[in-house]
């Protein structure tokens, strides 16, 4: 099989992420967005009225319109809807630029995982605890939430312990999107250069072959990687196009098992 060329771009998801993250919005309410900014237009002004009655300060507009909802429930909402989740990050800041075009982290909870996009570098390391009110959007397949602003991030001390899934290598698929696993089966097709996105090798324990992509940014070294070895990788569950694979995270998440 010949794997495709990470055009991201070529068909405008990325671009359209890149527009998002950066703020520059093009002004056009979705028809999704609609009916919330209906529903605040009409309580806002009620609420400021009987909070300043009370002589109560009113609280930024964000927190008073969004609570935090489940990443595994705001998994099933439509694209274009606006939640707040709140988990633990599982990767770093940026370590998947050179697939991804921008400088996110992924971020899970007890019940799912999904992927912040934003184009600025937070300085974001795994096992942070993260709170982000953002627009779900689709990048090439991968579910993805994007800020309107970096300020929709916030960062506060340590989260949960998230500790990798561990799956057969045929078990990496939608349903696990967006979570941090772990895999152990033989290489069956050596490392491939995809760049400058990448590179590729791919795996199986017998359930199924899948591919393994490591961003640039990783600074994973390949090099002692060839067929018939047996490897543990620990990383990103992720989608490109119409194929999932595991993003793993640094050097660490690649360890090759002794014969």
């Amino acid at each position: 099989m010949v794997h495709p060329l990470r055009g991201r771009g070529r068909d405008g998801n990325a671009l359209r992420v890149v527009a998002d993250v950066t703020g520059e919005r093009s002004g056009i309410v979705t028809p999704l967005e609609r009916p919330v900014i209906s529903r605040l237009r009409a309580v806002v002004p009620v609420l400021l009225l009987a909070l300043a009655c009370a002589g109560v300060a009113p609280p930024a507009l964000a927190d008073a319109s969004h609570h935090v909802v489940s990443i595994a429930r705001a998994r099933t909402l439509p694209l274009g809807t606006v939640v707040t989740v709140a988990g633990t990050a599982t990767t770093p800041s940026g370590a998947f630029e050179s697939s991804l075009f921008d400088k996110g982290f992924a971020v899970q909870d007890r019940s799912a995982g999904i992927y912040v996009s934003v184009a600025v570098d937070l300085g974001v390391a795994p096992r942070a605890g993260v709170r982000v009110t953002g627009v779900l959007r689709d990048s090439s397949g991968l579910r993805v939430l994007v800020p309107a602003d970096p300020a929709a991030v916030h960062v506060r001390g340590r989260g949960p312990a998230i500790h990798a899934e561990p799956l057969l290598t045929g078990a990496v698929g939608e349903a696990v999107e967006g979570l941090l696993v772990r895999v152990t089966g033989r290489i069956t097709r050596a490392p491939e250069s995809d760049l400058p996105y990448g590179s590729t090798f791919f795996v199986d324990d017998g359930s199924g072959e899948l591919m393994i992509f490591v961003n640039v940014q990783t600074g994973i070294d390949l090099s002692g990687l060839a067929v018939g070895r047996t490897v543990r990788v620990t990383g990103f569950s992720s989608q490109f196009d119409t194929h999932y694979e595991v993003n793993p995270r640094f050097p660490a998440d690649i360890a090759v098992r002794r014969s």
